[in-house]
């Protein structure tokens, strides 16, 4: 038994799910359509994806495509949980899927009750809320954020997921403050069944300078039964999230959190965490630009880029893999940057683990995002959960 280290490359789907005419996805596929576009010239100099170290490990073979024999495990895994958000998706990965249906907000203006945003601002000292629509976090800010400078009023905004989003300026309107009405919404939001209120804090002095700051924060739901990382932390195993893995948590089963702003950053705090990591730890990863930057936004050659930027650095995390460690790269859902809209689309994700001495297996197409957390488990020597099973 060795260490387990888990990368959630956030929304990097790979097409395919069953369920995705459900969804309104069929045909949804990040992976396949980046390559597309790239190989097209629709993003410039025509050519193909390049990944050669996740190709190596079977990423193009998960998608059903030819590519060399891979080196390590490799295969895909569906969604069984009812919605294709953050938190389902990542409560899925760790053995826990999501049966419940999150509760929504409609997409008209106002989408938030007005009970609601009354609740909100009886119980805190802001002067009213600006937004209260469906938008995309960069666009709400550039067109509201002048005006919630000039007022003092945060701006208040949902998506397909099930969230209350929370945007203000770091500095003028103040980040602890921010803090404190996102934990007031959270109150007041928990009967209608919403999954996370997210604090979205930005900084600059108008619309050409203002951008968002690593210092958001959600406040979700806990999960609904133990996790794989509550079962780790009663083992007496150290459980280091690395980004919004403790958020998306509720901060349950969680030892120790290290952010970084940007996949880089947090490319470098799953580096520094791996000499932390002693036999049995588990150092759980999220790299979310490539949802939050590219996949929401519709950028293709910006998702991209961050793939191969991405890719380049696994050798690093390899050279320090020790014998025993398991190393897995999978996805929470899907953000397809050529599909309509701007919201998460229903996909399979990959599912490619390695380490020194793992023999190359396929591990075929998992009927659940929940054997990538029961196959840590079993390596880790903990107890299986009750909702997948273990690939190892």
């Amino acid at each position: 038994m060795g260490r387990a280290i888990l990368m959630v490359l956030d929304s990097f789907g790979i097409g395919g799910a069953p369920d995705a005419e459900k969804f309104g996805d069929a045909g949804a596929d990040t992976l396949g359509h980046i390559r597309e576009r790239l190989r097209s010239g629709a993003e410039g100099e025509a050519r193909d994806l390049a990944v050669p170290n996740m190709a190596a490990l079977g990423l193009f073979r998960a998608a059903g495509d030819e590519g060399e024999e891979p080196k390590g495990l490799w295969g895909s895994a569906e969604e069984v949980s009812n919605g294709k958000d953050t938190p389902s998706g990542h409560w899925e990965i760790a053995g826990v899927p999501v049966r419940f249906d999150w509760g929504y907000f409609p997409n008209e203006i106002p989408c938030f009750p007005a009970s609601l945003i009354q609740q909100i601002m009886d119980d805190t000292d802001i002067p009213g809320v600006l937004g209260q629509k469906h938008a995309s976090g960069t666009d709400i800010i550039d067109e509201l954020g002048e005006e919630s400078l000039a007022t003092g009023k945060p701006i208040f905004y949902t998506s397909a997921d099930s969230v209350l989003q929370i945007a203000a300026h770091e500095e003028q309107f103040g980040l602890e403050r921010l803090y404190n009405l996102c934990e007031v919404a959270r109150r007041h939001v928990d009967p209608l069944n919403i999954g996370r209120v997210i604090a979205r804090p930005f900084v600059g002095k108008d619309r050409a300078s203002f951008k968002r700051t690593a210092n958001r924060r959600d406040y979700s739901v806990p999960p609904p039964e133990p996790t794989l990382l509550d079962r780790a932390v009663a083992a007496g195993r150290r459980v280091i999230a690395i980004g919004k893995i403790g958020d998306i948590f509720a901060h349950q089963g969680i030892s120790e959190v290290r952010k970084g702003a940007g996949n880089m950053a947090l490319f470098d705090a799953m580096m520094s965490a791996m000499p932390d990591a002693r036999d049995g730890d588990l150092i759980f990863a999220n790299f979310v630009d490539f949802d939050m930057i590219y996949g929401h936004r519709r950028d293709v050659a910006g998702y991209a880029g961050a793939l191969e930027e991405f890719d380049a650095r696994l050798p690093e995390l390899m050279a320090v893999l020790k014998p025993g460690d398991l190393a897995i790269i999978t996805a929470d859902h899907g953000c397809d940057p050529t599909w309509r809209g701007t919201d998460h689309t229903r996909e399979a994700v990959p599912v490619l683990a390695f380490g020194p001495g793992i023999a190359p297996r396929f591990i075929d197409r998992r009927k659940t995002f929940a054997d990538i957390g029961e196959s840590v488990a079993a390596h880790l020597g903990l107890a299986p959960g009750e909702h997948g099973e273990s690939f190892l």
